[in-house]
């Protein structure tokens, strides 16, 4: 064999970068929900602290992958994170924001695998491409709603309980295996 068939593809490449994204997501609303928690509103902070969990089995899910393709995987660090912020309304910006450069960064492995002819690859992004749909309408509904709730943070705290609670913990059995879930 000769050393360009040990070279990484572009799309092994993306997913490895990707990894340090969706870990860095996971501090990002680890960070977000501490915020929240220390503002007294339960539910919203609840919503996040979930939130990082989710990114946290995304990069994991993508650990699994590399595993079950035999593909060597490095567990990066993760970038900075934001801890202060002036309002709710700041925080589900920042949110939207993460979850909108996220799609773009799937979108980007998606067709990277299908340009590269990594149809394997393809296939395990769709999963994803779904989950970011749900993710930015969900971050975007939040939005408009902290946006009318105004300094009313009860109604915020009203949704969030009423509304994105609904199937929180209920696993999706269409989600790719996540690494280290075989407990």
């Amino acid at each position: 064999m000769s050393d360009e068939s040990f070279a990484a593809s572009k799309f092994q490449a993306l997913l490895r970068d990707q990894i340090r994204n969706e870990f860095t997501a996971s501090q990002q609303y680890t960070a977000v929900a501490v915020h929240l928690d220390d503002q007294d509103l339960p539910q919203i902070a609840a919503h996040f602290y979930a939130q990082a969990v989710e990114e946290r089995n995304h990069a994991m899910a993508m650990v699994q992958y590399l595993l079950d393709s035999d593909l060597p995987v490095h567990i990066p660090g993760t970038d900075d994170v934001r801890n202060d912020f002036a309002d709710v309304e700041d925080v589900v910006r920042l949110a939207l924001a993460q979850e909108k450069a996220v799609t773009a960064q799937i979108t980007a492995l998606a067709r990277t695998a299908r340009d590269e002819g990594d149809y394997l690859g393809e296939q395990f992004m769709q999963w994803f491409l779904k989950e970011q749909v749900e993710e930015v309408a969900s971050m975007s509904t939040l939005l408009t709603v902290v946006q009318r709730a105004g300094d009313n943070l009860f109604h915020i705290e009203d949704f969030v309980n009423r509304e994105l609670r609904k199937g929180a913990g209920t696993a999706d059995p269409t989600a790719p295996p996540v690494a280290g879930a075989r407990a």
